[in-house]
């Protein structure tokens, strides 16, 4: 897909109570970034809510109406605690249908034999929705308007968007510069507001670290505007090196 001259915006809904108990780390948000960045889409917002229908169907309209897109993760499983699908029907106050499509990988996947009314569950998507296919395990996620409902198990949440990645609107390239010095971002934090000012056009970022006894900040600067990146990273660069921070450069993308 050709890019585009805006920059595409996204959300990212993060569904589960176990998520929340801190029971399941989430792995999936920086997934998802890191695959956007890629595209030219800039991840604006995420949030985690609970297996709430009323709180599930709140968020994603509130996040659907302010973004190009929204991805939503966890809860399209087979058991009594997996309502996304029923609840993003009802923020589009469509019906839930067993999805003839969706029955028919499923019983494909897992044969006649096993297939059970759990499983069957799986094949259950608002009405009209478009599948996202899943080629580890058949069930599918989908897709409503510009809303993206993923499996919440990272490998096959990560074969999902993998798969639609291409289909989405692509905006500029997003550069990205990482810079660490030896320096605490207290010490520069003038400066470095004064930088941030002179390239508005970038996203200019300081984050303290303490590696091997010694403090120290990496300074990470993204932006569409590759020129603007590179001045901004260029004036990072020698201001620690005029405090004696020995700057190195960690990333540049």
């Amino acid at each position: 897909m050709p890019p585009m001259t805006e920059t595409p915006t996204a959300a990212v809904m993060i569904i589960g109570n176990e998520i929340l108990s801190g029971r399941t780390p989430d792995a999936n948000l920086a997934y998802i970034a890191q695959k956007l960045s890629g595209i030219g889409v800039k991840l604006c917002e995420a949030r985690v809510v609970p297996d709430i229908e009323a709180d599930i169907i709140k968020t994603v309209n509130e996040l659907r109406a302010r973004y190009t897109y929204v991805f939503t993760t966890g809860g399209i499983g087979p058991t009594h605690d997996d309502i996304t699908a029923a609840s993003i029907a009802r923020a589009f106050d469509v019906k839930l249908i067993e999805n003839k499509e969706a029955r028919a990988r499923l019983l494909a996947y897992y044969t006649e034999p096993n297939i059970n009314p759990a499983r069957l569950r799986m094949a259950l998507t608002p009405e009209n929705a478009a599948l996202i296919d899943n080629p580890i395990s058949a069930a599918p996620g989908f897709r409503v308007e510009n809303v993206y409902v993923l499996a919440g198990v990272p490998n096959i949440m990560q074969a999902m968007m993998d798969n639609i990645a291409a289909s989405l609107k692509h905006g500029p390239a997003i550069h990205s510069i990482a810079i660490s010095g030896a320096v605490a971002e207290s010490t520069i934090a003038d400066e470095l507001a004064a930088i941030a000012k002179c390239w508005a056009e970038t996203d200019i970022g300081s984050y303290p670290w303490f590696r091997q006894g010694q403090y120290g900040t990496s300074f990470v600067v993204r932006g569409t505007d590759k020129e603007a990146v590179n001045k901004a990273a260029d004036d990072i660069f020698s201001l620690l090196e005029k405090r004696t921070a020995k700057p190195v450069i960690e990333s540049k993308s």
